[in-house]
């Protein structure tokens, strides 16, 4: 594809995806509610008062409500024990109401994350951070019961808008246990040539720009410039960066890890952020929750 300064990169629009993907959710939650009398229900448990763990929250909830998913919101406080948030877990995961647990993170220092995460039934593990569904994800011939929001959200996008990755060469910037890692096994998964550009990694700028998809997931506004992007290559932003913007009532702007402006003047495809990644890893969760209650109910 042309670099010319005349071409822009067809936009992947997450939200309007999510869109489509909440109304198809909506629709089977009615049916599961019709055929067994239950709907899914989703037990979200935030511990302390950080304004953004909130702002998640209300998200997921609206979320919930708005498919017809019943949500279980369980806060704690900052000082909450890990005993006791633990406790907590074991009880959501006896309650045969709940088919889906998220822990929001981070958690405060004194709460060991990896104990809180590893005490969530498999079976309920709509954030699919259990180390078994990371570990089954891993493998060959193997399938988790659920993959991780985010890194679902992302294949999701590039196979409702046509991009092919069986074959291709994948690069993921960044290595997190969240998006990342996860991301990376994904792609391999659906056979695609991958590798992982990290900090360590000695001139990034030249294995990004053999991506035919580049999936950005480094938490660095702007890293990844426009003559980083292979011509015609699938562009996915994962990064939300605010910076300083005097003219917003907020006084700062959301922007990725690559500078869009130019990048889309040299890819086939790109997400934008706001609105490319984000809106999808919440349909995720709603899709992940509606799974576990599938399973539940012997669907």
């Amino acid at each position: 594809m042309a670099s010319s300064s005349d071409h822009t990169a067809k936009i992947i629009d997450g939200k309007a995806i999510a869109h489509t993907i909440r109304s198809e959710i909506a629709e089977e939650v009615r049916g599961l509610s019709e055929k067994h009398g239950k709907v899914p229900g989703l037990a979200v448990v935030i511990v302390g008062s950080r304004k953004d763990s909130q702002t998640y929250v209300n998200t997921k909830r609206k979320a919930c409500a708005e498919v017809g998913i019943k949500s279980f919101d369980v806060g704690l406080p900052e000082e909450v024990s890990e005993a006791d948030l633990i406790s907590k877990v074991h009880e959501l995961n006896s309650n045969p109401d709940v088919h889906g647990i998220l822990v929001q993170l981070p958690l405060p220092k004194h709460i060991n994350e990896e104990n809180v995460l590893g005490a969530i039934s498999i079976e309920k593990d709509v954030d699919g951070f259990h180390p078994l569904n990371i570990g089954k994800l891993a493998m060959k011939g193997r399938e988790p019961l659920f993959l991780p929001c985010t890194p679902k959200g992302c294949l999701e996008l590039l196979a409702r808008s046509g991009v092919k990755i069986k074959g291709q060469r994948a690069v993921v910037v960044g290595r997190s246990n969240i998006v990342g890692l996860p991301v990376s096994l994904l792609l391999l998964k659906a056979d695609a040539t991958v590798t992982t550009v990290h900090s360590h990694t000695k001139d990034p700028e030249a294995i990004i720009r053999e991506a035919d998809i580049v999936i950005a997931a480094c938490g660095q506004a702007h890293m990844i410039k426009g003559n980083w992007i292979k011509p015609g290559a699938a562009v996915i932003d994962v990064g939300t960066n605010a910076v300083s913007d005097p003219s917003k009532k907020s006084g700062y702007r959301l922007v990725g890890d690559v500078d869009f402006a130019e990048a889309s003047k040299v890819a086939g495809f790109i997400t934008p952020v706001p609105g490319g990644v984000g809106p999808m890893t919440v349909a995720m969760l709603l899709r992940n929750t509606v799974d576990g209650a599938k399973r539940v109910f012997g669907e």
